[in-house]
Formats: C-alpha cells, structure tokens, sequence
C-alpha cells in the first residue's frame, strides 16, 4: 500500500516535470523572438517584420534612398579561366547589402589552383566599398572542366563622396603558384562615374 503511494507521487511528479519541460520548450520560440527584438542581436527576429508591403516593415536607417550608385562589375582572367559576373552593373543605394554572382570555369584538362585580385575605380571609393562576403579572400581548386558560381556581397558607406556616381569593382582571375599578376589599374569610364 504504501509503495503504491509512493509509485503515485512519483508519476504525478513526473507528470508535472514532462509537463513543464513541454511548456518550458513551447514557450523558448515566442521567449527567443522578444529578447532578440528588444536586444536587435538577431537579424532574422528583425528581417520576419520587414516583409514589403507589410504595415510593420521597418527600413534600414542607414541605407541612404536619396542617392544611387551604379557599380560595374569587370572580370579579367590570367589563363585559360572562363570567369564573368553574372551582370556588367547595377544601381545601388549607399548602405543597402547587395549580391552579385560570379561565375568561374576552368577550360583546361589539368586541376588549378586559383584565387582573385580585386580593385576598384574611382580608388577613393576603394574605403567606401565594404565586401562582407568576396571569393577574393580565397584561393579555389577547380578540377579540368569543373564550373563553379560564387557570391560578392558589399555595401557601399554612405559616407561616399557625393561626386560619386559610378564605382567599378575590377577582378584579376590567375593560377595560383603562377607569377602573380599585379592589381589592373581600371579607370572610371569618360562621362560616367565621378565628377572632380
């Protein structure tokens, strides 16, 4: 008799520990959203309210939507590279995160090794281009034929010289192991880009 008490205890205590770890689990998603809301540490708590067209979305405050940059994307390859980006240019506001692709191709029957230099006309905007995510920091190994795509994410510092206008991101595509090629010395095309 008494162990059968003692076996209901036991079962009900259980019962309210399972019970509570389930509300304690339950609860963690809707906890975990408002601490990251209030703290602004999650990007994705925030980026759920920026849905367009949504009455809640917020904008970035530190995208600057009264200017537009256009950056040209310029590839250059150093050997037998098929290397391009998957657009010549886009507009951009200064502080928006953009992404572009690049696409990269080793047309030879041998394995490579290869890494990207970049740079950047007008050069003052060199401190303004600011790349989070960039296959230049990097050195590839494609096998003969292989093809692969990769991401340049940057934002461009609102803290840009207004008399820019154009930015081009120039890369230099070589082999790894072969003479190192020096950093293209691109120029802003005549009428377009700065002005100064």
């Amino acid at each position: 008799m008494a162990r059968a008490s003692h076996n209901r205890k036991m079962l009900l205590k259980l019962a309210v520990v399972a019970a509570g770890m389930f509300s304690f689990g339950y609860a963690m998603i809707p906890l975990y959203r408002h601490i990251c809301e209030i703290t602004g540490i999650n990007i994705l708590a925030l980026g759920e309210k920026e849905v367009p067209g949504g009455s809640t979305a917020r904008g970035n405050s530190q995208v600057d939507t009264s200017r537009s940059i256009t950056v040209e994307f310029d590839a250059n390859a150093h050997g037998p590279w098929t290397f391009k980006p998957a657009t010549n240019q886009l507009k951009v506001h200064p502080g928006e995160l953009t992404t572009v692709m690049y696409e990269f191709q080793n047309v030879q029957d041998r394995t490579m090794s290869a890494q990207a230099i970049p740079s950047y006309a007008p050069r003052q905007a060199a401190a303004h281009f600011n790349k989070i995510e960039c296959f230049c920091f990097n050195q590839y190994t494609l096998a003969p034929g292989e093809k692969k795509q990769w991401p340049v994410v940057f934002v461009i510092d609102p803290k840009l010289p207004k008399d820019v206008t154009t930015i081009t991101l120039s890369y230099t595509f070589f082999e790894v192991g072969s003479k190192t090629p020096a950093a293209p010395q691109a120029a802003a095309p005549v009428g377009k880009g700065t002005v100064g």
